[in-house]
């Protein structure tokens, strides 16, 4: 039966491989798939500045724009605020409608910021952190993103990728092949977009509970253009590509590390209640030719690139929209909690040992850096500020990717799906990718760096 379904697919990938129009598609996908790369990783020189075209793009629109950017800003947190209680979602968890709530303080905070803020909010590491260094950037960065993300994610270059990965995701990370395509997404693309389908795949058979809880955790971290806006807070840009490299392997070093320990090693490996489980066909020959064949059936599905790139760019609006408020309400939250009680202090202290171990030039500004993060992925890069030493800035930026889980988004997206897990599991996997993030990150920083 096996036999006789792979013989089915490798006929079928033939047909795909030689039908008509093969070279022009061949050629689209080089040309769009390099242009992708371009946009988001070949850093080049513009205006004195090295950095990668995407950051290009976003300074040009920030300048073109000039002081009507911080009321479109304020545009997109009213959307976001508002668009939960039009849309109902609010009543669909308790999660969603206490962050739903939240994003109205959210956005009194951001007309105060257009108006006249209090004293405590003007405060330059409080209501200008969040609204310029944060806001502003994530603003725009992520609709201007999404509008070149497509090109990675949209015609095919995953897909082709993905076929060759296959063979290291079950014995590596305890996931079916498919899933590469999955992690690829949730890495380059968004948390939002990896749980999508990761929600998607669970509730029609195609990952268990368990597989689905390791992506969701593993996998769906903050996009490439979120990382952008965390490299610029600590001055690191002259290292992106370093940067994004070592994000990306540490993460998936931690998932496949974390996957072996409670509590992902104790959720049962049970397919979604009512679903058709679907259990997948290892292809063992002739990956070629299948890759090809799924990346031109993804080239020719697509509706164009032009409409690809609208497409996208409402849902950076959206997604933008969604994050925005969160950050001028759980983010304030934090940064004041933090400026005004010794709660991260004390949680910091938690890290203390672990950050001398590891040759940090401030053990303790470090831990309650790392305790941020889990508030917010973007305010361990204010606790550290700038002018931060390289080595300790590149180290806390990578772990804020690596760490993966923070309460101001992920864990509400994570929590509004099927994916059976709660939210003490999330807090206590979020405690060991930090751990495991600092561990294998910072000797790397320190050897590549040359710096100790």
């Amino acid at each position: 039966m096996t036999e006789h379904y792979i013989a089915e697919e490798k006929t079928a990938a033939l047909a795909t491989v030689r039908g008509p129009g093969t070279a022009k598609d061949a050629i689209k996908l080089v040309l769009l798939s390099l242009f992708g790369i371009f946009v988001f990783f070949v850093p080049v020189e513009f205006q004195g500045k090295s950095s990668i075209p995407l950051d290009h793009a976003v300074t040009i629109v920030k300048n073109l724009l000039g002081p009507v950017a911080p009321w479109l800003m304020l545009a997109l947190i009213c959307l976001g605020t508002i668009r939960p209680f039009i849309t109902g979602t609010w009543k669909q968890s308790a999660t969603k409608a206490i962050f739903a709530f939240l994003n109205i303080p959210g956005l009194v905070a951001a007309v105060l910021m257009l108006t006249a803020p209090p004293a405590w909010l003007a405060d330059e590491s409080i209501g200008p952190f969040l609204w310029v260094t944060l806001v502003q950037s994530v603003g725009l960065i992520v609709p201007i993103g999404a509008i070149f993300l497509g090109f990675l994610i949209g015609f095919g270059l995953m897909e082709f990728v993905g076929v060759f990965v296959r063979p290291i995701m079950r014995p590596v990370w305890k996931t079916p092949g498919r899933s590469a395509v999955d992690a690829v997404a949730s890495f380059v693309g968004s948390y939002s977009l990896g749980l999508l389908l990761t929600n998607r795949m669970y509730k029609t058979g195609g990952y268990t509970a368990k597989e689905a809880a390791i992506i969701a955790t593993g996998f769906s971290t903050v996009s490439v253009t979120f990382m952008v806006v965390v490299a610029k807070a600590l001055n690191i840009m002259d290292h992106w590509l370093l940067y994004f490299f070592v994000s990306l392997i540490v993460t998936y070093l931690v998932t496949a590390i974390s996957v072996r320990i409670p509590p992902l090693s104790t959720i049962p490996n049970d397919y979604y209640p009512g679903s058709t489980p679907s259990p997948e066909v290892e292809i063992k020959k002739g990956k070629f030719l299948h890759a090809w064949a799924q990346a031109r059936g993804t080239l020719q599905s697509s509706p164009g690139v032009f409409k690809t790139m609208w497409l996208n760019f409402k849902d950076g609006i959206l997604m933008a929209s969604a994050i925005l408020p969160s950050i001028m309400s759980v983010g304030l939250i934090g940064l004041l909690l933090s400026k005004y009680t010794p709660l991260f202090d004390w949680m910091g202290w938690i890290f203390y040992p672990i950050n001398s171990l590891l040759g940090f030039s401030d053990p303790t500004n470090t831990g309650k850096a790392l305790s941020l993060g889990l508030v917010e992925m973007f305010l361990p890069a204010g606790q550290m500020g700038a002018e931060a030493p390289t080595v300790d800035a590149f180290i806390i930026a990578v772990v804020s990717v690596s760490a993966v889980i923070f309460l101001s988004a992920m864990v509400p997206s994570i929590l509004a799906t099927e994916i059976p897990i709660s939210f003490w599991k999330l807090i206590v996997i979020w405690f060991e990718r930090v751990i495991l993030s600092l561990v294998l990150t910072a000797p790397l920083a320190h050897l590549i760096l040359g710096q100790v």
